[in-house]
């Protein structure tokens, strides 16, 4: 019986798994083709409810081509007739939030939507959470300007009971709202 050689053995296995790999390769594409656009018009869902419930008359607003400069967690900005949208991307415990911020041409916040975020669910994720408490939590930023903290850091935000670094973070986002709606003018 004539055993195989090494050479042989390895390059069997070697191209055994290539095939594997691009096959796989070759699903893991045709799926992500298929899936793009269902993502890409869910993500434009949300970013229009948020926008729905951040600024009133929101079916007016316009994407603004141009950020301002030193904006770096601003996503994006809409523009309508009497305010402003503002999509910003602070860090928060876990990972980044993404959220909606309306902000009055007078530089006052409106309101605030919370797109996504992937924050501890019971203490993070109550800053998002459609029920009392996070309803409370978003609704102290109405009518506030900028530099804004949580109470711990001699500001005037209740933050969430065991989320602080959430709390933070929805605050910053605020706050570089409110600092890039005066850049505008």
């Amino acid at each position: 019986m004539k055993t195989e050689s090494t050479f042989k053995y390895v390059l069997r296995l070697s191209l055994t798994l290539l095939l594997i790999t691009a096959v796989v390769a070759g699903l893991l594409a045709g799926v992500n083709a298929i899936t793009k656009p269902r993502i890409e018009a869910a993500k434009a869902e949300k970013t229009t409810k948020a926008l729905s419930a951040v600024i009133p008359d929101a079916d007016t607003a316009k994407q603004l081509e141009q950020l301002p400069e030193g904006t770096q967690i601003v996503a994006a900005v809409y523009e309508s007739d009497t305010a402003y949208a503002v999509q910003v991307t602070p860090g928060g415990f876990d990972n980044v939030i993404t959220m909606m911020v309306g902000v009055s041409k007078e530089g006052k916040v409106l309101g605030i939507s919370i797109i996504s975020h992937t924050e501890t669910a019971g203490l993070g994720a109550v800053a998002a959470a459609q029920n009392a408490k996070g309803e409370a939590f978003r609704s102290q930023f109405a009518g506030q300007g900028g530099d804004l903290a949580v109470t711990k850091d001699g500001g005037t935000i209740d933050a969430l009971t065991g989320a602080t670094i959430t709390s933070r973070a929805v605050t910053a986002g605020v706050n570089a709202a409110v600092a890039c709606v005066e850049k505008l003018g």
